[in-house]
């Protein structure tokens, strides 16, 4: 039996793992990171438009601190986020921006003086002071009250994730590459583990660790058009599914990204709208401010994308061959802007559609973006059901997004999740309760039960062909669970996708060697995937409102009397068909920022019973701390004793110097 002992085992080599793992190794563990890719390629690679932090360097970024990033980042939301978390991430993510600068990120800079910016189709002059020269840029992105979107050209997530691996390097982290992980090791009340395949050779292994951390990103590839990588299947999730213990949270909660190139579905950034850059239809009409008059093309992601399909379905698409789509006009934002701070959109438009945007429009339309639900962890990063199992980034529902992600906030939570929960690792290691004492018989049966698995399928007599099984899920995904849905297309979709999931169980492999073996691997993930595809179907149709990209047509009103909770999913059985789903109140006395409206649309929601107290509470107590931002905060909603210590400071800014030492 081949086994591998460490620390702490991080499953994923993105930003969000690579950062747990480098905080765990400085706490003095030894970290390993499985990859099913070399991590420099990572989905976060593909990260483009930038990270959010309120650091208040741009003019149109002054007063912005981490209330107005709170709000912002809650709204959003559509109230279904955690607020302490949300609290959390804020206020860290400044000092994230600052770490990721020290270590090398080439941020864009501030340059004092006057510059040219477009603002609803309108050049505009803005001018820089000179006591900002230098500092981080920020641009603006939907959602937000203020431009504070750090970035680094259209390049964000390149630039970071190549940093961050080059720190892991530095910091002697060893990366296991093409390698899967198969199976967590538990005894039905602590992880241990993995069991994990190569690859290149088809071997297994036992990974043992006194902490395992999932972050291997997000399941877009759940459906057929997605800004997703190949390898972003739900793995993660599905490994904590197959536990039966572990939950999942939130996952009918489904982002779609306005800006897909069309039909491929590959992104282009927010930051072109965020630059000034239009949506269009067929008749050259620009329809975003017909329809959110304020916010324009910059409201929240799930709105452009709701009114954008809304618009194709009064027949103001564009006809094409592969179906009806809409435009992106950045010509406005000239040659040089586009070739030198949107660089990879003129080669993505260059080399997949064969056109210059900088003379034509973009052919648009949304696509499978993000996923905000995940494996379900408490604030910390770790299970609240099976203890040493963590998560962090997209695989996990941690959660600071809630129903519906703003842009900016993903990049900004792999590192700062990371860092947080790369903390909570090390104090979990630190605890001699929690030593590596799993019995290697119980990491024999694990090998035993995944070694007959893929035996079965190289030496069995199934039938079904796994990658028909993919695109019949990825088909219906699209079609039925999509950005608008109701109850008949959702009472379909779990009716066929539990036939998928049968059928799942007699998949043949035609090809049988053992080792690299793309029809196995599909074979062997099916199972899995399917599952959490039937997690999102099922959550959906229970949820009988419309919450943030939640958007039931049958049910349009936001209900917080019935659904102010998280959705938790779990596997029942290995031969179930469904999830269980339970769920999860969140407590409106508790919120810092009680339910409001989110500022889209009509003011049609139906308020919680708790609300009009805690709105009258906190109301109160502005009045009692007016003038101090900080005691008011820690009135409402006190937060920081979640946080590592050496993250509970305040963050500097140029209108917000710390004069002396600043109390944690």
């Amino acid at each position: 039996m081949n086994v591998v002992t460490t620390d702490v085992l991080v499953i994923g080599g993105g930003l969000a793992g690579l950062r747990v793992a480098i905080g765990a190794r400085r706490r003095g563990h030894a970290a390993l990171i499985l990859s099913l890719v070399p991590p420099k390629r990572s989905h976060s690679v593909a990260a483009q438009g930038g990270m959010q932090a309120s650091l208040a360097n741009v003019f149109k970024g002054e007063g912005d601190n981490e209330d107005v990033h709170f709000e912002d980042t809650v709204r959003g939301s559509d109230w279904g986020a955690d607020q302490e978390v949300a609290r959390m991430f804020v206020h860290t993510a400044p000092k994230a921006v600052r770490e990721l600068a020290a270590w090398g990120v080439p941020w864009s800079r501030v340059r004092a003086g006057p510059h040219e910016v477009i603002i609803n189709d309108e050049k505009i002059v803005l001018t820089e002071s000179e006591a900002k020269h230098g500092l981080v840029a920020q641009r603006d992105f939907g959602g937000t009250k203020k431009w504070r979107t750090c970035y680094v050209s259209d390049g964000t997530g390149h630039a970071m994730l190549y940093t961050v691996s080059d720190r892991a390097i530095a910091e002697s982290i060893p990366v296991h590459e093409r390698k899967e992980a198969l199976a967590l090791i538990h005894d039905g009340a602590r992880c241990y583990g993995a069991v994990v395949r190569d690859l290149v050779t088809g071997e297994l292994s036992a990974y043992l660790a006194k902490a395992t951390c999932v972050a291997t990103g997000g399941a877009g590839r759940l459906y057929r058009v997605t800004t997703n990588a190949v390898i972003n299947m739900g793995q993660g999730a599905g490994l904590a599914l197959e536990t039966g213990i572990a939950t999942l949270g939130n996952m009918e909660a489904v982002q779609f990204h306005p800006t897909g190139i069309f039909p491929a579905g590959i992104l282009v950034t927010e930051g072109c709208r965020g630059d000034g850059g239009l949506l269009k239809d067929v008749d050259g009409h620009r329809f975003m401010p017909d329809y959110e008059p304020e916010k324009r093309e910059l409201a929240s992601r799930d709105v452009v994308s709701r009114r954008m399909e809304e618009h194709i379905r009064k027949g103001k698409g564009v006809k094409s061959r592969f179906g009806d789509h809409l435009w992106l006009d950045i010509t406005l934002l000239g040659r040089h802007h586009i070739e030198h701070n949107l660089r990879e959109v003129h080669e993505i438009c260059k080399y997949f559609l064969g056109i210059d945007p900088a003379e034509k429009w973009i052919p648009v339309r949304p696509a499978q973006h993000y996923t905000m639900g995940g494996i379900r962890t408490l604030p910390t990063g770790q299970s609240p059901v099976l203890r040493g199992l963590f998560a962090a980034g997209e695989a996990a529902c941690w959660d600071m997004h809630g129903f519906n992600r703003l842009g900016g906030n993903s990049v900004a939570e792999t590192v700062v999740a990371g860092m947080i929960v790369g903390e909570f690792i090390g104090d979990f290691c630190d605890k001699p309760e929690n030593k590596l004492d799993a019995p290697l018989s119980l990491a024999g049966q694990f090998l035993d039960a995944e070694r007959a698995k893929l035996a079965q399928l190289m030496d069995g007599n199934g039938w079904e062909d796994p990658n028909r099984l993919r695109v019949e899920m990825q088909e219906l995904m699209t079609s039925h669970v999509g950005i608008f849905r109701d109850a008949a297309h959702l009472e379909e979709a779990v009716r066929r996708l539990q036939g998928l999931i049968a059928r799942a169980r007699h998949v043949r492999v035609g090809t049988r060697a053992p080792g690299a073996n793309p029809e196995l691997v599909i074979a062997y993930r099916m199972p899995l995937i399917l599952k959490v595809a039937a997690c999102v179907a099922a959550g959906a149709l229970a949820r009988t409102e419309s919450r943030g990209a939640h958007f039931r047509e049958d049910h349009p009103r936001r209900d917080d009397v019935n659904w102010l909770k998280r959705t938790l999913a779990r596997w029942p059985a290995a031969d179930a068909l469904l999830p269980e789903l339970t769920y999860e109140p969140l407590d409106v006395r508790k919120m810092e920022l009680p339910p409001g409206w989110r500022g889209y649309g009509a003011r049609d929601y139906l308020d919680h019973p708790d609300t009009a107290a805690r709105q009258a509470e906190v109301e109160r107590l502005r009045a009692q701390h007016a003038g101090d931002r900080f005691a008011l905060q820690e009135a409402l909603m006190p937060f920081k004793h979640l946080l590592p210590e050496q993250y509970r400071g305040r963050n500097e800014r140029v209108d917000e110097p710390l004069r002396g030492k600043v109390a944690a």
